[in-house]
This record gives structure tokens, sequence and C-alpha cells, in this order.
């Protein structure tokens, strides 16, 4: 099991009711910097350890709502879209000022459902992603309220985080609860609730246990129940997840120290989930057959260079599942292509350096080691 000291790709949801809660300055934009402050601290000590961290962060809608001064009451989506947009950069100005005394850089990363749902934008947001994490920056990312629309929104940025944490491969998933973990029942309404410290697998039983929406907070729209539904795609992609209390000033640090959290274990590993996916959760669009040498490089799990490849067959785009081939019409290995078939082609053959000048741009290898995923038979063979 990965714990907090010892993950090293960290996602951590941050909700609305902690950045606007009632420990909130009325004055200025609402967000509450003296938490944002002791955060950004805790932040940095991970940072400090070698560990990288991304943050999911609500609060746009929220801050937006005290910018425009909306009425209290439930917000139309014309209005929602209009709050997110005023609130937006006043969330990351907030988030810039937190983390600026600490001299890391913070980016603005806007996703909806469709950037990891659609593989072309899944893979376009994850290189996005990876590149600031390998330039020390920390992703700040929300959900795109501005644009988005019921029918095509999570609705939630428990789920959210869960997704990119799947999407980057994470090794631990932290949500920021307003408890300090999973209990059998609603410890607010029922003192007899026993506290959860570890969940070895999510069970009917276990889902069971958790109550709805946080309303009394009287923003957010998470609960128990999304954290566990978050959890459960976090687990089948290999990270753990973490739900602890976040109204305390360090709660990275009351985790390490002891305080109450409860862990839900993941039941693979990030790698072997993002094979598993690769190999049988999609249809191939298309083949590349590759000559004796590519084969043997791809068994020893190398990316598939433009250099090795023959022919291509089908349509597929850029993000794609396609089969490789050696020149027998045998299956090595499934993997996601990074050209589109046209492009595919026109580069079957080249050296790796030749490509940019062809196409007008580069995208690395057709086939990156990190998207291929071996056939049954090749894994016995190697």
């Amino acid at each position: 099991m990965t714990d907090l000291a010892g993950a090293r790709r960290i996602v951590v949801k941050v909700g609305s009711a902690l950045l606007v809660g009632p420990s909130s300055s009325e004055k200025g934009d609402g967000a509450d910097r003296h938490w944002l402050a002791a955060f950004a601290a805790d932040l940095a000590r991970l940072r400090a350890r070698g560990q990288q961290v991304l943050v999911v962060s609500s609060g746009a809608v929220a801050l937006g709502r005290r910018r425009l001064a909306l009425p209290k009451r439930a917000l139309t989506l014309p209005e929602k879209q209009a709050a997110a947009a005023a609130g937006q950069s006043a969330l990351m100005r907030a988030w810039e000022e937190a983390l600026e005394p600490h001299a890391i850089a913070v980016a603005q990363v806007l996703l909806t459902r469709d950037d990891t749902e659609v593989r072309r934008r899944w893979l376009n947001a994850r290189a996005t992603v990876e590149t600031l994490l390998a330039l020390g920056v920390v992703p700040v990312v929300n959900e795109n309220d501005t644009v988005v629309t019921e029918e095509i929104r999570y609705g939630d940025n428990d789920r959210l985080a869960a997704r990119v944490a799947q999407m980057i491969g994470a090794d631990l998933l932290v949500l920021l609860s307003d408890v300090d973990g999973l209990y059998t029942a609603d410890p607010r309404r029922d003192p007899s609730a026993e506290h959860l410290p570890r969940v070895a697998r999510l069970t009917p039983q276990i889902e069971a246990m958790a109550g709805g929406a946080n309303s009394a907070a009287g923003v957010g729209t998470g609960g128990m129940a999304t954290k566990l539904a978050a959890a459960r795609i976090a687990s089948a992609a290999g990270c753990a997840t973490v739900i602890t209390l976040g109204h305390r000033p360090s709660p990275l640090q009351a985790v390490e120290d002891g305080e109450r959290s409860t862990i839900i274990e993941p039941s693979t590993t990030p790698a072997a989930a993002y094979k598993a996916w690769i190999a049988g959760s999609l249809a191939p669009a298309g083949a590349l057959v590759v000559d004796q040498g590519a084969a043997e490089a791809v068994r020893r799990g190398k990316s598939l260079l433009a250099a090795g490849v023959r022919r291509t067959e089908g349509r597929f785009d850029k993000g794609d599942a396609v089969v490789i081939l050696d020149e027998a019409g045998h299956e090595i290995a499934r993997g996601l292509v990074r050209y589109e078939a046209d492009d595919a082609t026109r580069i079957c053959g080249l050296k790796s350096a030749a490509i940019e000048a062809v196409l007008g741009y580069t995208s690395g290898p057709l086939v990156h080691a990190d998207d291929l995923a071996l056939a049954a038979h090749t894994r016995a063979q190697a």
C-alpha cells in the first residue's frame, strides 16, 4: 500500500468549503488566505522531498458568486457559468499568492469530461500535465465551468480528481473532506458510528455507509458518496485514496502525524491498470506492420519508431488504439498511436530526425513505450 510519505505522484482535491469557508474574510474576493498559506507550506514540504503534486481545486463559482454579488439561491446554468468566468482568475490568484513564498510556480489547467474520456484529448491533456510536472510546476486543475453544460460535466471535482489521477498514473489521491474519513454511519447524526482507518476493497456494504452531499456547508456539491465513487475509479487505476479532514491548517502533515483518515487501497498498480486498459478495453482502429528489428525492440519494451514501420492499415486518428503486427501478420502488441493514419503513412521508414521536415511537426515515436501493451503470447516469450 502506498502511503503519503512514499507516494511518487499525488493528486490533492481541495473543495469550495475549504477555499471559501467560514474563516474567509468578507473583504476582497473571499478566498481563505490563512488556510491556503498553511496548506501551501504542506505542499512545499512534499515537493522538497521529491514528490510531484497536482491540485484539483474547486472554488471558481463560489468566488465568482461573491465577486458578482449573485443572490443566495440556486443559480441558473448561465449564472453558474458567469460566476465561474469571474471567479477563475480570483481562484488562480489565491493559489499563486499562497505558493509564491515557496518559489513554486502554478499553472491553470481547465478540463471538461471529454478531456479525460476522448482518447485524443486525453493524450493532449496528459502531455501538458506531464510537462508541467517535469518543469517543477504545480498544476491547478478545475472543471471548465464557464463552457460546460449539465449534460457533459463531471458534476463534482472528486470524480474529476480521480480521472486526473488515472490520467497521470498517480500513486495517491487525497480527498480533503469535512469529516476525518469514512465511518460506518454519518458521525454528525450517529454518535455510535465507527471510524474505518483502512478499506481493502470497496464493497456494496462499504459504499452504503456513505451519506449525501454536504448541504450544511452552503458551498460545494460533493459528499462521502461522491468520494467513494472517486475512490473506486482511482482504485481500478492502481491509485490509493486517502479521505481526511481538510479543515485544519496542514491536513497532509496531520495524516503523516497519525491523525484520523481513511485509506482505500488500490486493486492493482497504475502501470498494470493502464496496460490492461490498452490491451483489453479499446477496439483497435488500425494496424502498424513492422520489420524484424522494430518487432524485437517492441518485445523488449521499447517505443515503436517510424523507421521500423513498413506500412499502415486502416483509418485511425491520433490517440486511437492500433495493433502492431510483424511481417508475418502476428500480433505483437497494441498501443495508442501518436499520429493520424495519413501522417503515419507518410513517415513510415523515416528516421526520427526527418519527421518534422516532412510533416511540419513531430510527436515523437509512432507509439511510445508507455502506451504499449504486449500481446499475451509476446509476454510469455519475453
